[in-house]
């Protein structure tokens, strides 16, 4: 199904463009409300983990207002039912729910976040995805736009190879469309601009001042389920992955323009400035920085403008984290466990200012609006993170005073029988009107 939004509808996306600095973790929709202040909750989306509490894949709340008598505890714990591959969650537009998705299940559990922001509830579960959309598999990032969910997904049901979509949302849970990404069989309308029109997924943003969303691309379930040693081992496996960036029209979901980035770009950031009008992502395999940008002809072109780490040791860059100034590039690395901050004051000119082991191994990183507080967690996928000992699953917050990350807690959600910490988004009482019930 090739669904075309009415005219009234995209103008009303291309209006919200005013909005481009709302948010306050600075890898949030632009269309999303804010959190304005210290946010009180970071809510962690988990993975269960054989052996470790009831197994089973949960949301995970932690009180993160140093204010607070709980502060740094984990204070709620919602299982959801069996172990899903538990990766990202997100919020709709107006905050209220939170959805979180599962790689292997292709399940989407829907939470309440706004009734009691301290403890979510689980509101409705969508277990149709696969049928729904027409076939696609995993579905990945969960972005808001107004009144709906654009839904990134990393596979199919015929082959379980990375061919695969992006699929549409009310934020009621309905399902309205399905875009299937360009391949060189059919480019659905888009100009391939290289070598690769691959049809992978990966992550979604959107500026929607230039009517401009990109998607990325990473590989497909044969290769995401699959034991890490054994897919590095495996030759066919290590051909299996994404080298595209896809340039759309936001408005209509139309692909545009298909990009060479080889070597399985990953999460997409865009600038906040309104004259800022490019985007960062990173190449899991290359250990690339690259900039997608908009040239001196209003022609959007992607470039790879720096090195992460040393990319012949393959430092495996996963999550990456803009701050709201677009000055600074937070970007993490999973298999020397540590986070590097790159000044990016001049995009075409990223350059690394610092560096800090996180732990044995690190994946996502979330920042707060003002940069003054990072979170880490640590889970990858099940079957890729480490083994033994440097298996360590946690959830770390740090202050940062310009020049070095402080740590102000860390929980072991090993110890603490939860699994392995995935994605975080924020929450606080402010957004909707209520105040804290715990005395602080």
């Amino acid at each position: 199904m090739n669904f075309k939004i009415t005219t009234l509808s995209a103008a009303f996306l291309l209006s919200m463009a005013s909005l481009s600095a709302n948010a306050d973790e600075t890898c949030a929709s632009p269309y999303m409300a804010k959190i304005t202040g210290q946010e009180d909750f970071v809510y962690i989306w988990t993975l269960g983990a054989e052996g470790v509490g009831d197994e089973q894949d949960k949301l995970v709340t932690v009180d993160v207002n140093p204010k607070s008598v709980q502060y740094g505890k984990v204070i709620g714990s919602l299982s959801v039912g069996g172990r899903n591959e538990a990766h990202h969650s997100d919020f709709t537009d107006d905050r209220k729910f939170l959805w979180a998705g599962g790689l292997d299940t292709s399940k989407i559990f829907i939470f309440d976040v706004a009734t009691d922001p301290a403890k979510p509830t689980l509101t409705k579960t969508i277990t149709d995805f696969v049928a729904k959309s027409g076939g696609v598999v995993g579905p990945h990032s969960l972005y808001a736009l107004p009144g709906r969910m654009i839904i990134t997904a990393l596979s199919n049901n015929k082959d379980h190879g990375g061919r695969t979509a992006l699929v549409e949302y009310s934020n009621a849970g309905d399902y309205i469309a399905t875009y299937w990404l360009p391949t060189d069989s059919n480019l659905e309308g888009a100009i391939k601009s290289g070598k690769y029109a691959d049809g992978y997924n990966y992550d979604v943003r959107v500026l929607p001042r230039k009517n401009l969303m990109l998607t990325s691309s990473f590989t497909g379930w044969s290769n995401y389920m699959m034991d890490f040693g054994k897919m590095l081992a495996d030759p066919e496996a290590m051909k299996r992955f994404g080298n595209t960036v896809v340039q759309w029209d936001l408005s209509s979901r139309q692909p545009k323009k298909v990009f060479d980035v080889p070597g399985a770009p990953l999460e997409i950031r865009c600038a906040w400035d309104e004259k800022h009008n490019y985007c960062f992502t990173s190449t899991a395999l290359t250990s690339k920085i690259w900039l997608i940008y908009q040239d001196e002809k209003n022609e959007w072109q992607a470039k790879d403008v720096a090195d992460i780490g040393e990319p012949a040791k393959i430092p495996l860059p996963v999550d990456i984290s803009i701050s709201s100034d677009d000055q600074s590039l937070w970007v993490n690395t999973f298999m020397d466990g540590k986070t590097r901050r790159f000044d990016i004051s001049d995009p075409f000119h990223p350059k690394q200012v610092f560096e800090q082991k996180i732990g044995a191994q690190v994946n996502m990183v979330s920042s707060s609006w003002d940069g003054k507080r990072l979170y880490f967690t640590s889970s990858l996928l099940a079957n890729w993170d480490k083994k033994g000992a440097d298996n360590e699953q946690y959830f770390k917050s740090y202050s940062w005073d310009g020049t070095k990350l402080i740590e102000q807690f860390s929980i072991d959600f090993t110890k603490e029988k939860l699994g392995r910490a995935h994605q975080m988004r924020f929450g606080a009482y402010s957004l909707y009107g209520k105040e804290a019930k715990v005395k602080l």
